[in-house]
């Protein structure tokens, strides 16, 4: 979500002055750094008051307020998506419950308005990740804008261990907030992964994850990422999309994979236009079996887009004699008419239809992993294994919440 030109958010000045005394130049920058991110990024507002150690967990000002206290949390990561980055600096600040930003004297890292009276408020903070790359804020649930018109949020910055300037990202937003439609949610830019939070339950508190994807996104950020050739970005969410289903529980219906089932562990095989069967029958088999041994921690999607002499009742009675030749119970079996279809919305996942698969896994309908032209052989089903392990821990398999 950009961020808005108005009393109590961020604004843009002409020269600033560092939290190390260093004079911003002109276009932004302190000597010897690059500008990345432009002058959101580099305001004097994310150092105002920092503290002198920074620790990897953080409980804000607004802990204590009459509301839902929540916990923001995740793992910042390399540009590859699997490397942890330790002593990543983020800075957050959000509005109160009322959903305003205000100043309290009272409060230690309280921003007293300038002159036109923005400030970030007294709800605001850092933390520093550890040497996992884990991170933990503590705070209230902020309100929506008097105004009624941007869903509720959290603003984030970053600052790497490096000599690149700061950058902003996207907002901590809420999947359950009103205000977050469909079109907003196309609209987001994505910088270093989705921001939508999938709140859950443990107790009182309610849990949001979030990991991050150090430059995703970021324009002109110095390394690019190398396994970009299918399908939308690890960090990023699985936009929804709407095949046929040939073989399975919704078998004769049209159903969003995501919709349906986007909670826990998820994955999406896709075969476009070079389909090898003895392999797909070998990956089908395999993911079965895993599917049974998570039961309802695993649901996989085979999504075929051979746009290749398509015809629906074709493509439906052959994976349906696919299922049949198998005795597939879990894996269900889809396809959309192509990787490039708009009706269906296939087409803002990003698939390459002419990669011989393309494996995306997903958990709380984000990607966590992403695997391209994966022959199937024991080493590569134990990949796909270890992925869905790793990625279970203390909030996976937790309730959804019931916020309305």
């Amino acid at each position: 979500m950009k961020r808005l030109y108005q009393i109590g958010l961020l604004f843009t000045l002409g020269t600033f002055i560092s939290c190390n005394g260093q004079t911003k130049q002109s276009n932004g920058t302190t000597p010897n750094q690059q500008s990345i991110s432009g002058a959101f990024g580099t305001s004097v507002f994310t150092y105002y008051g920092i503290a002198k150690t920074i620790s990897a967990s953080d409980t804000s000002s607004g802990w204590n307020q009459n509301g839902q206290k929540i916990l923001l949390t995740g793992i910042v990561y390399q540009i590859d998506g699997k490397t942890p980055a330790p002593d990543v600096l983020l800075y957050y600040y959000q509005t109160n419950t009322d959903g305003k930003y205000l100043h309290k004297p009272e409060e230690t890292r309280s921003m007293p308005p300038n002159e036109l009276g923005q400030t970030h408020g007294y709800i605001r903070g850092w933390v520093k990740t550890d040497k996992e790359g884990k991170y933990y804020i503590y705070t209230i649930r902020p309100g929506t804008y008097p105004t009624n018109d941007e869903p509720a949020h959290v603003h984030l910055t970053v600052k790497e261990p490096n000599d690149l300037n700061e950058y902003y990202i996207d907002d901590f937003v809420f999947d359950d907030d009103k205000l977050l439609t469909s079109v907003k949610r196309k609209k987001m830019e994505n910088r270093c992964g989705s921001g939508v939070l999938r709140m859950v339950q443990k107790g009182d508190l309610q849990i949001g994850e979030r990991n991050i994807i150090l430059g995703l996104n970021i324009p002109d950020y110095p390394q690019k990422t190398t396994y970009l050739n299918s399908g939308r970005n690890i960090g990023e969410d699985i936009i929804s999309f709407i095949p046929y289903h040939a073989w399975g529980p919704d078998k004769g219906t049209r159903t969003c994979p995501i919709c349906k089932y986007g909670w826990y562990h998820g994955v999406l095989y896709f075969v476009g236009n070079n389909p090898n069967w003895a392999e797909i029958k070998l990956w089908l088999t395999f993911l079965e079996k895993e599917s049974k041994n998570r039961e309802k921690y695993l649901k996989v999607y085979f999504v075929y887009g051979n746009e290749i002499d398509y015809n629906q009742s074709d493509r439906e009675k052959e994976l349906a004699n696919v299922g049949k030749e198998l005795q597939l119970e879990k894996v269900a079996l889809t396809f959309v008419p192509s990787f490039t279809d708009q009706e269906s919305e296939i087409d803002l996942n990003k698939i390459n239809p002419k990669a011989k698969n393309t494996f995306i896994l997903y958990k709380r309908s984000r990607i966590i992993g992403k695997l391209i032209n994966l022959k199937p052989i024991p080493h590569n089903f134990n990949l796909i294994s270890k992925q869905l392990d790793h990625t279970i821990n203390e909030y996976f398999d937790l309730p959804k919440t019931d916020h309305n």
